[in-house]
């Protein structure tokens, strides 16, 4: 059978590798000139072509990383995938930190426009918040944050150039739930959170009134009260959704006019928190998304800011 040769089809992630990546798909009789391989059968996008005859019960490696073991013997050429390779227990190695290299900080670290809180933090929007309690009032706080959405009522924000935009945090928690349990304390510690996050200017809580998880009980659980930057009232008070929406909507509005008075200024880039979570990998994120966003993090590093991958399975 004759072969077409094809450049750039596959990328080699690592000498040691037993695998490479497949660019596009590539049909039998394919032939990989940097590898001196011809394909055995189809080859999709993103998915791996043994380098080598390897054994059936043989380890196989990709970032010189054992990833499974064949099944069956596999030709060298042929597809690697879920249908010729499993997981199975072998000895993985347990050094941590053999690339670890000191970052070579700039003399002259990057600036942004940033927003100078009273505090001293520094935001990078300037938002009012609508936060929630409760699931039961997260359909009023979407309500209340839609009346001031530009791209449905622009003349909501007209006067206020300098406010990014009114949004709402909602969540589906906050009844029927343990008032001592675990669940309890990390949404109130996550709602406190939001509430003097330095991107929020000022936040309206929005609860219904019964619900286990008070609006008071979230405020004293993180030292915080009631004031012009944090106003909080409930549904039930208000006497209805409708006149719920009315009553936030109104609140926003007071607060807008102080939230405009912001001026952004350059502040140093240490000043930004950059978090990274996983998205949905592909075949591709290892060799793409990834490692872009990894030469992205060691910049902003480099400049004195701070990266936080949160989801450890990523790690």
């Amino acid at each position: 059978m004759s072969t077409t040769s094809t450049d750039h089809a596959v990328i080699r992630l690592h000498p040691n590798d037993d695998v490479v990546i497949a660019t596009r798909q590539l049909l039998s009789g394919a032939r990989i000139a940097s590898e001196d391989l011809v394909v055995a059968g189809l080859i999709p996008p993103g998915h791996k072509i043994a380098t080598r005859d390897i054994a059936a019960g043989e380890p196989v490696k990709r970032y010189n990383q054992i990833i499974g073991v064949a099944r069956e013997a596999i030709a060298r050429g042929q597809h690697v995938h879920t249908h010729n390779l499993s997981m199975a227990d072998f000895a993985r190695e347990h050094e941590f930190g053999v690339d670890l290299h000191p970052t070579p900080f700039v003399d002259a670290p990057a600036t942004f426009m940033g927003i100078r809180r009273d505090d001293g933090r520094v935001a990078t929007r300037n938002f009012v918040g609508v936060l929630t309690s409760v699931n039961c009032s997260a359909t009023v706080a979407r309500a209340i944050a839609d009346h001031f959405r530009r791209d449905v009522h622009p003349e909501a924000l007209a006067e206020y150039p300098n406010v990014d935009g009114v949004i709402a945090l909602t969540h589906g928690f906050g009844c029927g739930i343990d008032m001592q349990g675990e669940g309890l304390g990390i949404l109130r510690r996550t709602l406190s959170g939001y509430a003097v996050h330095p991107n929020f200017h000022s936040v309206l809580f929005v609860g219904l009134g019964c619900e286990t998880n008070q609006i008071s009980s979230v405020l004293e659980s993180a030292g915080l009260k009631d004031g012009e930057k944090l106003r909080s009232f409930t549904i039930q008070d208000s006497g209805g959704t409708r006149k719920t929406i009315e009553r936030g909507i109104a609140m926003v509005k007071e607060m807008l006019a102080d939230a405009n008075r912001v001026e952004r200024e350059p502040v140093p880039a240490s000043h930004l928190i950059v978090g990274l979570q996983c998205g949905g990998s592909d075949g591709y994120s290892g060799i793409s998304a990834n490692p872009a966003l990894g030469a992205a993090v060691d910049k902003l590093v480099a400049h004195g800011g701070t990266a936080i991958l949160s989801e450890t399975p990523e790690v």
